[in-house]
C-alpha cells in the first residue's frame, strides 16, 4: 500500500503531546472513572520500598509475550525476588482470566484482581510497580500513567512506537525519578558490560565500529501466530486496543495476533528483533551516544505470507533489514535482521588496536589484537559469562534496581538513545532518505539540512 507523508512534527512539548492524544484518551474515557491520567500533573511519590518490602506486581498485557515471559517467568522467580503478583489487565477478558487463574494457582498472589483498562490498575495505591506488554502504540501512555501515579515501569522493548514519545517517557523518567527497566534482556548478561569496561579502559585502543544481527528463517512467515476463535469484537475492547493508532480499522483478528507484521501498530523487524541486538551493542560501546546519522533498506522478496495456510495478509514491514548508524564520535554500528535468512555475520566490536568478539549467546569475549599492535595488546578470552535472554536475571536486576533506587541495566538513557536510532532507520526505509539528527534540538534533517517532521501516528496512510 502507498503511503503519503504528511507534516506532523515531532512534540516539541507536553502541551502538544497532549493536544495530538486528547481525541483518543476523550474517546477511551467512557466514565468519570476510566479519565486518562493527565499528563504533566504533580506526581505521585508512591510507596518509598526498603530492602526487605515486598514488591507489590501489576501486569498491564497478558497476551504471548506478558503471560509466558512475565507472569510465568515472575511467578518462578517471587519468592527469590520477594514480590507478589497482584493485578492483571488486558483488553480480552480471556486473558485477564487466565492470569489470574496461573497466578492465583502458583500461590503468588491472593485474590488477584483485574481490569480492563489499565488506568484502572494505576489508580491503585498499593501496587508498587508495572510490566507493560501490550503492543507498542500503548507503551508511552502506560509508562508515562503509571509514572505519575508513583509506580515503576518494566516496559517490553520497543521503548515507544515513535520518537516523540520516547522523549516524552525519557522526561517523565527524569521528573518522577522512577526506575524504568526496558525490556531488551541481552543487556543483562555479562559479556556486554565487561566489553563496555574494556572498550573504556582503552584496551581496543579507539572503537571504530560494531556489528551485530538477530536472523531467523521463517518459511511461513515470521509472527503469523495462530488466531483463536474466542478472540473477537465480542471479547475484546478494540477501541482501547487501538489506542492511539490514527488507522483505524474495525476487529480483524489477523492484526491483534499478527500485529508485528503492520505498520500501524508496529515498525516489524526495526520493532521487535533489532532491540534485542541494539541495546546490548550499544552499552557495549562503553559510552551510548544519539545518532547522527542513520540508514536502513529493507525487503520482503521472498513473500513468505503467501505460503502460510490458511491465507493471511501479507505484511506491510519487510522480511529482512540493514541498518547502518552513525555515531558524533565518529563510530559506526551495523546491524542486520532477517525472517528469511538465519546465516549470521557475528557480534565485534572494532578497535583500532583490536577487536572483541563476542559469543552468540554473549557467554564469552576475545580480544584479539590487530598485527600491527601485537606488542602491546595481549589477546585475552573471557569464558563462562551469564549468557543473554535470560528474562528473569533482567527481572531481578528491575527488583534490585528499584529497592537500591539505582539504574537498571536498560535504563532510560540508553533506551532513549536506541528508540531514535530505530525511529531514524524506520524513517529512512519509509521515506528513502538518509537521516541526520541533533541531540540538542531532537531534529532530524537530511543531508542538505532540510528538516524532516519525525514520523508519528498519522504522518503516514499505515500509521
Amino acid at each position: 500500500m502507498q503511503t503519503k507523508p504528511t507534516d506532523i512534527s515531532l512534540p516539541a512539548s507536553r502541551r502538544e503531546f497532549i493536544k495530538k492524544t486528547a481525541t483518543v484518551a476523550a474517546a477511551l474515557a467512557a466514565t468519570p472513572l476510566l479519565r486518562p491520567t493527565v499528563y504533566g500533573q504533580a506526581p505521585s511519590a508512591g510507596k518509598v520500598l526498603g530492602a526487605n518490602d515486598r514488591i507489590n506486581v501489576g501486569f498491564i498485557g497478558v497476551g504471548g509475550q506478558g503471560m509466558n515471559a512475565h507472569v510465568n517467568i515472575s511467578s518462578k522467580n517471587a519468592s527469590a525476588n520477594n514480590i507478589a503478583q497482584v493485578a492483571v489487565c488486558d483488553v480480552w477478558s480471556k486473558r485477564v482470566a487466565n492470569a489470574k487463574a496461573f497466578i492465583e494457582k502458583a500461590g503468588t498472589g491472593a485474590n488477584v484482581a483485574t481490569y480492563a483498562d489499565y488506568r484502572q490498575l494505576l489508580e491503585r495505591k498499593d501496587i508498587d510497580a508495572v510490566v507493560i506488554a501490550t503492543h507498542d502504540p500503548i507503551h508511552a501512555a502506560a509508562s508515562i500513567g503509571a509514572m505519575e501515579s508513583g509506580k515503576h515501569v518494566y516496559c517490553e522493548k520497543p521503548l515507544t512506537r515513535y520518537l516523540g514519545e520516547a522523549f516524552e517517557v525519557h522526561d517523565v523518567v527524569k521528573k518522577t525519578g522512577k526506575i524504568l527497566q526496558v525490556g531488551s534482556q541481552g543487556t543483562s548478561a555479562a559479556a556486554w558490560h565487561k566489553a563496555a569496561e574494556m572498550i573504556n579502559a582503552g584496551k581496543i585502543g579507539q572503537l571504530v565500529w560494531a556489528q551485530g544481527y538477530y536472523c531467523r528463517n521463517n518459511p511461513k512467515g515470521e509472527w503469523n501466530y495462530p488466531i483463536d476463535p474466542e478472540a473477537t469484537a465480542a471479547t475484546v475492547d478494540w477501541e482501547k486496543w487501538l489506542g492511539p493508532v490514527k488507522k483505524r480499522v474495525k476487529f480483524d483478528a489477523d492484526h491483534y495476533f499478527r500485529w508485528r507484521k503492520y505498520y500501524p501498530y508496529c515498525a516489524g523487524l526495526l520493532g521487535d528483533l533489532m532491540p534485542h541486538r541494539l541495546h546490548p551493542l550499544m552499552l557495549a560501546m562503553g559510552k551510548p551516544e544519539f545518532p547522527s546519522r542513520v540508514v536502513s533498506l529493507g525487503t520482503k522478496n521472498v513473500g513468505t505470507d503467501k505460503k502460510f495456510t490458511p491465507p493471511t495478509y501479507e505484511r506491510d514491514v519487510p522480511e529482512h533489514v540493514e541498518l547502518l548508524a552513525e555515531f558524533p564520535s565518529g563510530v559506526s554500528l551495523m546491524l542486520a535482521c532477517s525472517t528469511v535468512n538465519a546465516r549470521s555475520p557475528g557480534f565485534a566490536l572494532y578497535g583500532h588496536h583490536a577487536t572483541l568478539e563476542v559469543g552468540t549467546s554473549g557467554e564469552r569475549l576475545e580480544l584479539k589484537p590487530e598485527k600491527e599492535f601485537a606488542d602491546e595488546v595481549d589477546p585475552e578470552t573471557v569464558e563462562g559469562l551469564k549468557p543473554t535472554e535470560d528474562i528473569g536475571a533482567h527481572h531481578a536486576n528491575w527488583f534490585d534496581s528499584i529497592r537500591n533506587n539505582k539504574q537498571p541495566n536498560c535504563g532510560i538513557d540508553l533506551a532513549v538513545r536506541v528508540q531514535t536510532v530505530i525511529t531514524l532507520a524506520e524513517m529512512s526505509q519509509r521515506l528513502g532518505i538518509a537521516c541526520n539528527f541533533d541531540a540538542k534540538t531532537r531534529k532530524v534533517t537530511t543531508g542538505d539540512g532540510k528538516e524532516v517532521k519525525a514520523l508519528t501516528y498519522g504522518t503516514l496512510e499505515l500509521s
